[in-house]
């Protein structure tokens, strides 16, 4: 008897820098564990969050990789508290002495030890400045060197404001890109009774999108570029910016989620270094937004699409009801091939019990809104480049640099409107520490008269801000060809404080400034 000879499938190997050897939707998307406080220090939760290196597994099929997590996990674990609930939080720093990123040593401190420095800054939050996560608050391992605005070892989170998906990573001077880049990002939710009235999908149906791109070396090790294209005369070199060749969620390559014929709540972070992302859903069917940066909407605006720039969070509410057994693909319209595909949905799981969760007509009051007639101090602020040394492009705001004197010094009590005038070619997450602001509007100028004599002629009426960005916001996308407007009141926390762009490669070198917030004398 002739023997039948069974051929196997052809299994291509996977090699984790082409992309296209890569598999998609082959894991399962991990939610991140809950924070657990240590104990208590006069009845209020204290957390210890250590920083540490650890293997972590993009991808079933690839070897583990080397990335640096709080609590060593990646993504870090999600903190829950309650609003007005004052909690401490101990980060400790317990990485090793050198980083496994190339560093840049002509960026701010970058030349001398310590080579690596850390400093958690809680993005989103109204809090005092000596726990905001200043730059320049950097400590190293054991605390054994500090950086001159460190103050303190234990940071307060007071809680006092809306509920709301704020997140935290690190933030220290001249390598934020490298350390987040690296893995020190996680998400930090605050909920307040008006969330708890709501009859919101929750619990298990409240899931967390934390939403970067990457790209690998052969063996499975993080890649980040070395130097620039053309190499500039510095070795290794900063970036004018950075994206990865693949699309992460929650620390998994293009995961998937099994969920139930029901509604979902999602609360998406863009924590990417540079890339903006346009977010859809299958052939583009639709789906609800229910909270911007700070918060709940007042209403919930129907979207087929949901642009997010690098640090902006948005929560949306998709419903699945109608979807049983479908396979619905979560793209990015951006861009094309393998990063504008992010993850998927895969409506294959049972109905456990009847779906009770509402999509409610109406979510928050009307608040008072802030009016731009009332402002006590507008500010023009402009986005430019110019060359350094090296011929490559500094970034500057207002025409200054990082160490350049404090300009900004907002006074308690006043409401200011600053006007973000780009005169770049491209957008630019600007994001404010310590407080949220309101979009007004934006703006087209005539770029070459601005640039002739400094006059701001407005070439059309100002545009509302897009219905996905109406409510509390602590980053907004200033435009190209646009004067972007954004007012916010000063009401508490006096102290050090920055505002930059949140493409992590701008804000590094050199896109970032201080603001000094002073009481009224």
């Amino acid at each position: 008897m002739k023997k039948i000879q069974t051929i196997k499938p052809k299994v291509s190997k996977v090699d984790p820098s082409n992309p296209d050897t890569i598999p998609k939707f082959v894991d399962d998307l991990p939610i991140p564990p809950v924070a657990r406080p240590l104990k208590t220090i006069r009845g209020k939760s204290y957390y210890e969050i250590t920083m540490k290196e650890c293997k972590h597994r993009f991808h079933k099929l690839m070897p583990a990789t080397t990335v640096w997590g709080y609590d060593g996990l990646y993504p870090g674990p999600t903190i829950h508290v309650n609003q007005n609930e004052k909690i401490y939080v101990k980060w400790k720093n317990q990485l090793p002495l050198k980083h496994f990123l190339p560093i840049d040593r002509t960026l701010h401190e970058s030349a001398g030890p310590p080579e690596v420095r850390t400093v958690t800054h809680l993005h989103g939050a109204n809090v005092d400045w000596e726990s905001d996560g200043h730059p320049e608050a950097w400590f190293s391992r054991n605390f054994a060197q500090t950086g001159e605005t460190f103050r303190r070892k234990i940071y307060e989170y007071t809680n006092r404001q809306n509920g709301a998906t704020l997140w935290y990573h690190d933030h220290a001077i001249g390598i934020t890109r490298l350390n987040v880049y690296a893995g020190l990002v996680g998400l930090y939710i605050i909920r307040d009774p008006i969330e708890k009235t709501l009859n919101l999908p929750k619990n298990r149906y409240d899931i967390p999108l934390i939403i970067q791109d990457k790209s690998f070396n052969q063996d499975g090790s993080l890649f980040y570029p070395e130097n620039t294209d053309p190499p500039a005369p510095i070795n290794p070199s900063v970036q004018p910016f950075f994206n990865g060749n693949t699309m992460v969620v929650n620390g998994k390559l293009w995961p998937r989620l099994k969920v139930e014929p029901r509604k979902y709540r999602f609360r998406i972070l863009n924590a990417a270094n540079t890339n903006a992302f346009t977010l859809r859903i299958g052939d583009g069917r639709s789906f609800y937004q229910i909270a911007t940066d700070g918060g709940l909407l007042t209403k919930p605006v129907e979207l087929t699409t949901l642009p997010i720039e690098p640090a902006e969070r948005a929560e949306i509410i998709i419903d699945f009801s109608k979807l049983k057994g479908k396979k619905l693909v979560m793209q990015n319209t951006n861009d094309e091939g393998n990063t504008g595909v992010i993850m998927r949905f895969d409506v294959t799981l049972p109905l456990k019990q009847k779906d009770m969760s509402e999509i409610p007509a109406s979510l928050l009051p009307d608040d008072q809104p802030l009016e731009e007639k009332c402002a006590d101090k507008i500010r023009l602020l402009t986005l430019d480049a110019r060359q350094d040394e090296f011929n490559r492009p500094i970034l500057m705001l207002d025409n200054q640099k990082w160490h350049d004197p404090v300009t900004e010094k907002p006074v308690i009590g006043d409401t200011e409107v600053w006007r973000f005038i780009n005169l770049m070619n491209f957008p630019h997450p600007m994001h404010i520490h310590l407080i949220q602001f309101k979009v007004l509007h934006r703006r087209p100028f005539d770029l070459e008269r601005f640039q002739q004599d400094g006059y701001i002629h407005y070439t059309g009426p100002p545009i509302e801000p897009e219905p996905y960005e109406r409510g509390w916001k602590d980053t907004v996308r200033a435009d190209v060809g646009m004067v972007t407007s954004v007012i916010m009141k000063f009401t508490e926390n006096p102290g050090d404080y920055v505002w930059h762009c949140h493409i992590l490669e701008h804000e590094d070198y050199d896109m970032m400034r201080p603001m000094k917030v002073i009481e009224r004398e």
